[in-house]
């Protein structure tokens, strides 16, 4: 069963997914997270901690996809991290990142900038750990937000080109 915080945080991010983070009304997130609302301020005092609370759930969520149980031949580990992006893309966010949209709504929020650059830099850091390409976490950072940002466009051409250029990066490394 999951603990009391894990459950509120999984509804507060399923409902600023589907809402954005400014709609939904105190009530909505209460229902959303499935407790009381003494309960939900008892966890996440206030708006801002559970968008952070949501953030963090999503983080791990994308993480566990992403990067759970991966081939461990290097290109083909690659091709699979780009294809669990394109699913991720196809079920859970259709409309762009959550994690920019955060902080598009708070852009002085120095804690929401942090989340987005450590989720940021940690998928980067393993992609290239996963796919032995370590030093070339900002060009694999360059792929990974191509392919989300024109996930919503071209869907899984996105995908099939990202591997492209994952390729062209393998092949330039020595």
């Amino acid at each position: 069963m999951a603990s009391t915080f894990t459950k509120i945080a999984a509804g507060l991010e399923r409902v600023f997914a589907e809402n954005g983070f400014a709609a939904p009304s105190v009530g909505e997130l209460r229902d959303a997270a499935g407790v009381s609302l003494r309960t939900l301020y008892k966890y996440t005092p206030s708006r801002e901690e559970m968008v952070y609370a949501a953030l963090e759930h999503r983080h791990q969520r994308y993480m566990e996809l992403i990067f759970g149980e991966l081939p461990e031949e290097p290109a083909e580990a690659l091709g699979t991290i780009f294809d669990r992006i394109g699913l991720w893309m196809q079920t859970e966010s259709t409309r762009g990142c959550l994690f920019h949209a955060a902080v598009a709504t708070a852009p002085q929020d120095q804690r929401l900038i942090q989340l987005l650059n450590d989720h940021k830099v940690e998928v980067a850091q393993k992609t290239a750990q996963a796919v032995k390409l370590e030093g070339k976490e900002i060009e694999l950072s360059l792929i990974m937000e191509g392919l989300t940002q024109s996930w919503p466009l071209y869907g899984a051409q996105a995908v099939e080109n990202a591997k492209k250029l994952g390729e062209g990066l393998k092949s330039t490394q020595h």
